[in-house]
């Protein structure tokens, strides 16, 4: 019997064990997938997700990847941009966007050496009960072996579509509706050194430097008009880019690596995320746009937060129901604000008149600017902020 079983090996699932492997629990860690392999996915990781990897020993991997840092954003508002760094997470500056094939192939080899079990391509098919309470998850391999695997606790990390999630009925809550769709690929001989966002007319067009001087950059546009271009992906990125002269010149200047990736299924929820013997991690429990590129690093924490957690109740010094309960209840504080910014922002509408204002205020502030990209990066609280903005104006 293992002490977690974690359904998931992804950017939740993975250093979840990792970790709680590090403090001596067994912990069986599942995927559908086959690893090394790409998923759907913004990639980038600000710095408080950054941060999280340094912790962890990881981020110097990444880096050797041929990923580069990131060390800064160029956030275009209209007809100028604000240009600078986020505030740091401690003391960690930069951000970092790795393909999804490669980060989640380093959190994978971690959780692995750290003496997690590990098994890909094992499919769920749902979890195990005894009387009102989860102890297992039933599997099956791609060779069609079956199995069943008993535990404390099964976490459910296995993204918005969680089949553990599905199995206990786990109910949502504050839910938004896919306002737009997001579409990416990747282009080589694009200079670019930092983050670059573009605000245009019903549309948010961006660029971040990735693994192997390749450069991701994506749109995101009303969900409607992905239904009106359907199967006319490059005609309608490329039509998107022309509101950004300089970027269509430099994109149409190099070459397209790969095809287009992206998704419509982006509406937000949070799920209630624990019950008897079972608690929800990552997109399972919280899921919003990735406008904001928050995805990572909210799988980061969850991560971080519920290994604590666990230990807390595995090892008898608090109730096991208790600590994933307050886990629970502080990723919820945690996450509001940004959830709420990432739904307007999801609607990609023109900056109303109080935010050009204020882009006009703190435009030449070089510390408000960082302060106001450290909203986006989720290293200064967005209502502080705004509200320290007010009292200027």
């Amino acid at each position: 019997m293992y002490d977690v079983i974690v359904v998931g090996a992804r950017c939740a699932g993975s250093p979840l064990a990792m970790l709680l492997a590090r403090k001596g629990y067994r912990v069986l860690l599942v995927d559908r997938a086959r690893f090394p392999s790409d998923i759907t996915s913004t990639h980038y990781i600000h710095q408080p997700g950054a941060a999280y990897l340094k912790d962890w020993g990881l981020l110097d991997r990444v880096f050797a990847t041929n990923c580069p840092p990131i060390p800064g954003m160029h956030f275009y508002v209209g007809p100028f941009a604000i240009e600078g760094t986020a505030v740091p997470c401690g003391d960690v500056s930069v951000a970092v966007c790795p393909r999804r094939k490669i980060l989640d192939r380093v959190l994978f080899e971690a959780a692995a050496e750290a003496g997690v079990e590990v098994r890909d391509r094992c499919y769920v098919r749902g979890v195990v009960r005894n009387g009102d309470r989860i102890n297992g998850i039933s599997l099956e391999t791609a060779l069609g072996n079956a199995s069943t695997e008993h535990a404390r606790v099964v976490v459910g990390a296995d993204g918005q579509h969680s089949i553990v999630a599905r199995s206990v009925n786990a109910g949502e809550y504050s839910s938004a509706p896919a306002y737009s769709c997001n579409y990416y690929t990747y282009f080589s001989g694009v200079p670019a050194e930092k983050a670059e966002l573009y605000n245009r007319e019903r549309c948010l067009i961006g660029l971040f430097p990735t693994n192997d001087d390749l450069v991701l950059v994506f749109a995101a546009y009303p969900i409607e008009e992905f239904r009106s271009n359907r199967g006319r992906l490059d005609e309608k990125f490329f039509q998107l880019l022309k509101q950004v002269p300089d970027l269509l010149e430099r994109v149409s200047n190099g070459r397209r690596e790969e095809r287009f990736s992206g998704t419509t299924d982006l509406r937000g929820f949070f799920r209630k995320s624990h019950g008897p013997g079972w608690v929800l991690a990552g997109d399972a429990g919280y899921h919003k746009h990735p406008i904001t590129a928050q995805g990572i690093t909210d799988a980061f924490r969850d991560a971080d937060n519920l290994a604590i957690a666990l230990d807390a109740g595995l090892s008898g010094a608090v109730n096991l129901d208790y600590a994933l309960a307050e886990y629970a209840r502080t990723r919820d504080e945690a996450v509001a604000e940004m959830y709420q910014m990432t739904c307007e922002l999801a609607k990609v509408e023109p900056p109303t008149l109080e935010m050009q204002q204020l882009f006009g205020a703190i435009r030449g502030n070089q510390s408000a600017i960082d302060q106001f990209l450290g909203t986006i990066a989720g290293t200064v609280r967005i209502s502080e902020f705004f509200a320290a903005q007010e009292r200027r104006l």
